[in-house]
Formats: C-alpha cells, structure tokens, sequence
C-alpha cells in the first residue's frame, strides 16, 4: 500500500497553513489535497462576507473505513451568514455519515445529505424564529464537488458554477467545460421549469428593474434555507414586510434538491475551477480556463480574484487601485463576494485508491474576522 503524506504548507506556499488575510481578500496561494495542488482566494464585497468555502481531503466517511477523497464546497450565501455557515458546519459532516451507513459514495448519498442539511437549517430557523424572524429570510446557493475512485461528483443547487480544464490531445489547448448549470431564472429554462410547477400562479417569476426574480424578490431558484419560501409557516409576521407574500402558498416555492452529475476522470483532465457568481459575472469560462492554465500554480486563486477585480473596475471606466480603496458595503455595487477554489489534478494519483493520507480542512476566509 502507498502512503502519501505531506506537509502542512507546501513548498513555495504562503507559509500560513488557515490562509492570509490582506484587507477585504483572503487566501491560500497553494496547499495539497489527496490528488495534486490546490490554491483558494476569497475577496469581500458585502457589508459582512456572505461567502463561505471549503476543502477537505482525507476520509469520507465517519467511520474511516470508506474511500478516501476530496470534497470542495462553495456556499454563496445572501440575507446574511447564516444559512452559508451552516452548510460549511454541517454539508461534509453529513456526506461523511451518509457514506459510511452507505459504505461508500453515491449520487443518493449526497441528495440524502443535502436534505439533511436543508432539514437541519430549517429546524433552526424554527427555534429562532420568533426571537430573531429574519433568519427564515436567510439562504445559500451550495456547490459541492467530491472526487473519489477516479470519479468526480458534482452537486449544485444555485448559481455557483464549476468548470474542468482539459487538454485536447490534437492541439494541445486547454478547453473549458462547465460542468455544473445554474438555478437563476434570469436563464429561460429556469424560468419555464418554474411556471411548471406552478402552473396556476402567474406571479411565480416576475421581471423587476430589468432583472428576472422569483415571486419578485431572488433570482435562484434552488437554495439551502429560505425558509419563508419553502414554509407558510414562516412568510408571515414577525418577517419583515418586504419578504411577505400577499398570496398563502400550499408547496415549496424554491427547491434545495441539488442537481447532481458523475464524471469519470481522465488524463486529460487538468484542473476544477469551483466559484461563486461573482466570478463568473465578470469572467468567461474560457478566459478563467486561459489564465489558470497559462500562470503559475502558486496564487493562482488570488489571480483569478485580482482579474475578475480588474474586469468590474475596466467595466466602471476606474482603475483597479481605486476599486480596492472602496469599503466592503458600498462595494457591492461594483462586485459581489467571490470564491475562488482552483484544484488541480494528478492523473498519476486520480486512479491510485490505495492513498493514504493526513486529514486537510481548510475554510475559505479561514480564521480571519470578516
């Protein structure tokens, strides 16, 4: 049997095993997980990060006795931190217990462990409803990859996306494929999927301002939380007004059913770019794909931060230097919060399940005070 170990910081790392913390940006320039490098950056925009991200490398199961792997989960979340450190406390914990009964990974392993975790924030929301009712407002987009066994699980409920980079073997390019799709309504198919569901209700997606919301008030149509959109029991009094809906509705409004899909790995295969809207609203795939493959695998996660900084500055006709003057608040009118998590992928190690390795856990924004 192989035993792979490594260091806490690999060589030519920040030297910070949590991670850094220069102003509004948080990140981990280079780490390594079961099956290669990975790099993470995390840059605030709102009054308070709504973000969370993790990456765990190691046993996937509670027990020890499962396969090993690596789980990365992005939460983008909005009406507050709460429902997005829930997920980040509770998601992998869930996986792991929900494989072991299991004995290994699956497609229904992470649906039951989505639920349980919808399950477990929802019951939260019911005992501090009545003493803190904005909490029943509070939601989370949640992207989850797992690699294992050659395998790559993507699960996403939200507007987070993942992209793989692989090398095509006649040119030698690295093409972008996105691997996950978006719940946002501002997309048709959302949009048609909803009025579906709810055939007898012309309000279920309303445009405001230009923009496509869900019964006018968000534009994901999946989420973790948002109690006051999956429960009648919480879209009345003490909720604040604008989040009440004149109508009782009788079934969820949004789903936190997670769309899940299963890849197999190979060679070719080079690296996962897991992240936040944010990122993508001022990023192509391509152009993310480009930069990550044409840099430096160190801080390769705070340059696709700084670039996407660049792109929402260049669209305001301002410098970059300006952009990063403004505080966290008044900057979301420039930029969202943005998660970066690149993993790059040994095709040596990938197909290798006899690995053993130190238990990683990393927290984007680590231990930094946002």
């Amino acid at each position: 049997m192989v035993r792979f170990c490594w260091k806490p910081a690999s060589v030519g790392d920040d030297g910070d095993v949590n991670g850094r913390v220069e102003g509004l940006l948080w990140y981990k320039d280079l780490g390594n997980h079961l099956y290669g490098e990975f790099s993470m950056a995390v840059i605030q925009a709102n009054s308070s990060l709504e973000d969370r991200s993790q990456l765990e490398s190691g046993p996937l199961t509670s027990d020890y006795l499962g396969p090993q792997g690596t789980f990365i989960g992005v939460y983008d979340g909005h009406g507050g931190t709460a429902a997005s450190q829930f997920v980040s406390d509770n998601l992998f914990a869930n996986v792991k217990s929900l494989a072991a009964e299991h004995q290994g990974m699956s497609e229904n392993v992470i649906r039951r462990a989505f639920s349980a975790t919808e399950e477990g924030f929802l019951s939260v929301v019911k005992k501090q409803w009545l003493s803190k009712p904005q909490i029943a407002s509070a939601g989370t987009c949640c992207l989850a990859g797992i690699i294992c066994n050659g395998m790559l699980y993507v699960a996403n409920a939200g507007d987070s996306r993942v992209v793989l980079g692989r090398v095509e073997r006649a040119t030698r390019e690295t093409t972008a494929i996105q691997l996950s799709a978006e719940h946002n309504v501002n997309f048709q198919m959302e949009r048609d999927e909803l009025r579906t569901k709810h055939p007898y209700d012309p309000q279920i997606v309303v445009k405001k301002h230009n923009v496509w919301r869900v019964k006018g008030l968000i534009q994901v149509s999946r989420s973790i939380g948002d109690a006051y959109l999956k429960k009648q029991e919480f879209n009345r009094e003490p909720l604040p007004y604008k989040f009440r809906l004149p109508e009782p509705f009788f079934k969820p409004i949004l789903s936190y059913e997670p769309a899940i899909s299963v890849h197999k790995l190979g060679p070719e295969d080079q690296f996962l770019i897991f992240a936040s809207d944010g990122l993508w609203e001022q990023l192509s795939n391509q152009e993310v794909v480009n930069i990550v493959s044409n840099s430096p695998r160190n801080g390769i996660g705070r340059r696709l931060v700084k670039a996407a900084l660049r792109e929402a500055a260049r669209k305001r006709e301002m410098r970059v230097s300006d952009l990063q003057k403004i505080e966290q608040g008044v900057r979301r009118h420039f930029h969202d919060d943005i998660t970066v998590i690149v993993v790059y992928l040994n095709p040596k190690l990938i197909d290798n399940s006899s690995l053993l390795a130190s238990p990683l856990s990393i927290r984007g924004g680590g231990s930094a005070n946002f």
